[in-house]
This record gives structure tokens, sequence and C-alpha cells, in this order.
């Protein structure tokens, strides 16, 4: 039976990665899955789903204006699509979330979405609340923290490395931008390891 699946984290915990390798899964059985990713992250290049180890595929792109089941429809009519893969589902409007849930129920097919929970301030993303809501399976793909901690918070940061509490909330980047952090030292403001001189200061005080 189709499901609407949706699997989160922070970032650098190798979502893409993971759909990276579902989808080659499903080529190697012979099978038609799709991809789509956020028209807005170029990191990879134009129209493309990579991965921090090197893995990449070609993707379609949506952006405000797509309607996400009408697109599907319209493939599914000239060859069977066994499968839509979504990258960046965080980007996805409410009302697409809504439309992927109609490409499972009325098209009878798969959608496994990949994506940020919530932004650099810790507020869930528009796509990420909708598929929340709506998913039938949610999974959590685990990230780790500096300290070695579970990583559940993304964090933005400064070209010194510290940490941004402000701003707009969709700004496209990498490592160099954005680091994974648990949610004490997200909420501490801690990007990285203090100094020990530093660290024995801050427990006396």
């Amino acid at each position: 039976m189709a499901s609407l699946y949706f699997k989160y984290a922070a970032m650098n915990s190798g979502k893409s990665t993971q759909l990276l390798q579902a989808q080659y899964n499903y080529f190697e059985r012979g099978m038609n899955p799709v991809a789509m990713t956020a028209q807005l992250d170029t990191r990879a290049g134009a129209a493309k789903i990579s991965s921090r180890l090197g893995l990449d595929c070609p993707a379609y792109t949506f952006d405000k204006t797509t309607d996400v089941f009408a697109f599907i429809e319209d493939m599914h009519k000239d060859k069977r699509v066994d499968i839509l893969f979504v990258d960046e589902s965080q980007f996805l409007s409410e009302e697409q979330v809504f439309q992927c849930a109609r490409v499972v129920d009325d098209l009878k097919i798969p959608v496994m979405c990949y994506g940020l929970k919530t932004d650099f301030m810790g507020k869930l993303f528009t796509g990420s609340e909708a598929l929340l809501r709506l998913a039938d399976n949610i999974e959590e793909i685990k990230a780790i923290c500096w300290c070695g901690k579970k990583a559940t918070m993304t964090a933005r940061l400064t070209p010194k490395g510290d940490m941004l509490t402000a701003g707009q909330q969709i700004a496209i980047g990498g490592n160099e931008m954005y680091t994974s952090l648990c949610r004490k030292h997200f909420m501490r403001g801690e990007a990285k390891a203090l100094p020990v001189s530093a660290e024995k200061k801050k427990s006396a005080a």
C-alpha cells in the first residue's frame, strides 16, 4: 500500500545520501523512481540532488507555483511512476504537501520526503509542519553534535563561526554556514567546543 513518508533531521545527517541509495534500489530493480528537489537550492548545480559523499542524480525541480500532483499525474500517464522522492521537502508549501498526499491516495504512488524539521531559530518550516501532520510514516535520521550527542537542531553561523539567532528563515548554504547541534549546545549558543580555560570560567560563573 502506498504511503507518504517524511524522513527528517538536522543538517549533515546524510538525508540526501539515503534518498540516493533508495532511488538506486528502485533503478536496480528496473523500476521508475522520480526525484524532485527545490529549485532555489542550486549548491550541487541546477536540477540535481547531491550528497556529501559525492553521489548525485538529476532531478526535477519545484518552486512555489509547482502543482506536484498534476506534474506526477501527467508523467504517470506516459510512463508508470513507481515512487516519488522529494529532497529539501521543508521548502514545500502546505498546499504542495497536500498534493503529495493526493499522489499517494489517488494515484497509489508512494512519496518519500526528506528534509529539515526546523530552521536555525528552532522553528518549524512550513513544509515540515505539514508533513508532520499528514505523513503516514515519520522517521528521524540521526545527526551528531560536536560533543558526540545526537544533534536535533540546525544552527546558522557567521563567517567567524558564531551562532546567529535572527534573520530570514531561508538562506541556502552548506557546512560553511550551518552546523548541527544537540539541544543543550543550541540553547547555549555554543556552535563549537570552548577552549578548556573558557569552559572552566563558564562553569565557575
